[in-house]
């Protein structure tokens, strides 16, 4: 059973092109003219759309590159009669094409299937998002050449659909025979490959966009003209969206939900309910299915549970920055408390900045890592002693044997000292009192001489049965 995509097609095209009519392609910022000299690099591969007729005086063309002729549309020499509008006679250069980049999220904008830009609202999305997703229909227009650098992090970029030249491929075939084209290599270059699917998302919860692996390069992108610098928030401890650049002030919400959720409908309950509200004017919202990296201890990766996201700011300014965002968001989690069940929502979290909100965050977060710094600490030691306990079991390694005075040991030895020649022990067959030391006494008989061998007296012994 298929089942069928929940949530409407998102359309993104393409912003730049490649055009010779448009005066930001050149170096001068113009169009050129009758006088003028053009000049394409020699080793710049272009394909370049033209959609009117030009004389000029002279053109430099590349070695690899095309021009695309609209009806009508070509050039000629300079017959040199006088162009009231061109006498400067410069060489005019063709601008450089190679740094546009699938990943730069400024080079795109929504728009409808028929591809008018779409009104802002009360939408928006992640800066990940901005770029087209797996289930997008990407459109390029009709009458424009363009050149884009698809550099990823992954070998396949896919997409639901491809329109370009008024013509919408959306099978992996129609695919296929354009890549086999002359125009294919001259519009796409880098080491990423993009693949039409055709299908939609399948999950009426929605689908995460995918593009979490070129996070890095749509961010770097983004934030190239402020050299890697996000712009300074105005709230103490700013929000961090999954899947956006930049912290933001506001509040966020992470939604677990339940198999009868319906992300295109939930959407629209929060639009029409909520945001429609003229208190809500200056708020904006973001919705979307994330896969959030679950740790273990806050530090070592484990695995991705997915959530929807709601991120909501608003146009406050100062302490009031992200306070009408927070209301909305108290809003929606009162919903939730009253309708969570119903709506397939399990549970809800919050979390709010805003221009009054302090360190409450941050001091959090330090906690946090804290307490996972010590956690790993007591289990790196306790591994540390583990392995020596298991060298010295096994004989390779060798402890030296340490005793430590203690004060009872001392009151011992001086309360019970214990005699230093006393070796000797009761023998239970001998009962006989020691010989006297005195001077003047005799041995006894039975004590055996000097050099004898036998240093005991055996009383099982009598010297007088051997007398004869």
């Amino acid at each position: 059973l298929l089942l069928p995509a929940a949530a409407a097609a998102v359309y993104k095209q393409w912003i730049p092109n490649t055009n010779f009519e448009t005066a930001s392609n050149w170096d001068k910022g113009r169009v050129p003219c009758a006088s003028d000299m053009v000049r394409f690099e020699k080793n710049k591969v272009i394909s370049v759309f033209v959609g009117s007729p030009h004389m000029l005086t002279d053109m430099y063309l590349p070695l690899n590159g095309e021009f695309l002729l609209a009806s009508g549309a070509g050039f000629a020499a300079f017959d040199g009669s006088w162009d009231p509008g061109c006498d400067s006679g410069a060489t005019v250069t063709f601008a450089d094409a190679e740094h546009h980049a699938w990943f730069d999220p400024t080079l795109w904008q929504a728009v409808s299937p028929d591809g008018e830009l779409e009104p802002s609202g009360h939408i928006f999305s992640v800066d990940e998002e901005r770029v087209p997703c797996r289930y997008d229909d990407v459109i390029f227009q009709s009458e424009t050449s363009f050149r884009v650098n698809i550099d990823s992090s992954r070998r396949v970029i896919h997409l639901r659909s491809i329109s370009l030249r008024g013509q919408e491929l959306s099978s992996p075939e129609a695919w296929a025979g354009y890549l086999r084209g002359p125009s294919a290599p001259l519009q796409f270059h880098g080491n990423g490959t993009l693949q039409v699917t055709g299908t939609g998302c399948p999950d009426k919860s929605g689908c995460a966009c995918g593009n979490a692996p070129d996070g890095r390069r749509i961010c770097a992108a983004l934030l190239r003209a402020s050299e890697g610098q996000c712009p300074v928030p105005a709230c103490r401890s700013p929000l961090q969206p999954l899947g956006h650049c930049c912290g933001v002030c506001g509040a966020t919400i992470n939604l677990d939900f339940t198999p009868d959720f319906d992300l295109q409908k939930y959407r629209d309950r929060l639009v029409q309910d909520l945001l429609s509200q003229p208190k809500y004017d200056g708020v904006k919202m973001a919705i979307s299915k994330v896969h959030k990296t679950q740790t273990f201890l806050g530090v070592i990766p484990r695995s991705s549970t997915p959530l929807i996201q709601i991120v909501l700011t608003d146009d406050g300014a100062g302490t009031q920055t992200g306070t009408t965002a927070e209301q909305l968001a108290a809003d929606i989690m009162e919903d939730i408390a009253q309708h969570g069940e119903a709506l397939g929502i399990s549970s809800g979290k919050m979390e709010v900045a805003t221009g009054s909100t302090f360190s409450g965050q941050a001091g959090s977060h330090s906690l946090k890592s804290i307490t996972a710094g010590t956690v790993l600490g007591l289990l790196f030691s306790l591994l540390l002693l583990g392995g020596i306990l298991f060298l010295y079991r096994k004989g390779k390694l060798r402890l030296p044997v340490l005793r430590v005075p203690w004060p009872w040991d001392k009151v011992e030895e001086l309360t019970s000292p214990e005699a230093a020649t006393d070796k000797g022990f009761d023998n239970p067959m001998y009962d006989m009192e020691p010989p006297s030391t005195d001077a003047g006494e005799d041995t006894p008989q039975e004590m055996a001489p000097k050099d004898h061998q036998v240093f005991y007296l055996n009383p099982l012994y009598d010297a007088s049965e051997t007398e004869t």
